[in-house]
């Protein structure tokens, strides 16, 4: 069997960079047990509620929804277990300190394989103020429309 080469996305957080402000992010590994890399290989897994918080200098990530392997039987694993992340020793302290003392939350954005190995793309981010949110809607909405009005022009549909 030939080794894995590249990065292939399984899940990402598409509400964590509308509800938050990602201040830093870093590639972490992650622990899994049982038939979870044979679900992850059929993309079965959602971030949607994901979170990860400091236990004991580790990193645990809490409500990653990896479905059930189908041909897993008993073997099979709890589907939102916490799962721990692999990050070297001097980051966990960093984010630790960063976390407790700013109030800042740590949330994955996305998961892929890497060369054949699971990695999540974990973010350090603040909440976003309601305004926030309405501004980024309109800043992406104008894009959208100078996007459209090039594209016209473009065609030659677009005259002035």
């Amino acid at each position: 069997m030939t080794k894995e080469r590249g990065r292939k996305a399984i899940a990402t957080n598409k509400r964590a960079r509308h509800l938050y402000v990602v201040l830093d992010t870093l590639e972490a590994g992650i622990s899994l047990v049982g038939n979870e890399v044979k679900s992850l290989r059929l993309g079965r897994a959602s971030l949607s509620e994901a979170y990860a918080a400091v236990e004991g200098h580790e990193v645990w990530l809490y409500n990653v929804h990896i479905a059930a392997y189908a041909m897993g039987g008993w073997t099979n694993h709890p589907v939102r277990r916490k799962r721990k992340l692999l990050m070297h020793r001097s980051e966990i302290l960093k984010w630790e300190l960063r976390v407790r003392e700013s109030g800042m939350s740590m949330v994955p954005l996305s998961m892929y394989f890497n060369d054949g190995l699971v990695k999540v793309e974990l973010a350090l981010v603040r909440g976003k103020k309601t305004w926030d949110k309405r501004q980024d809607l309109a800043e992406r909405d104008a894009r959208r429309e100078i996007e459209r009005g090039i594209a016209l022009h473009a065609k030659g549909r677009l005259h002035g």
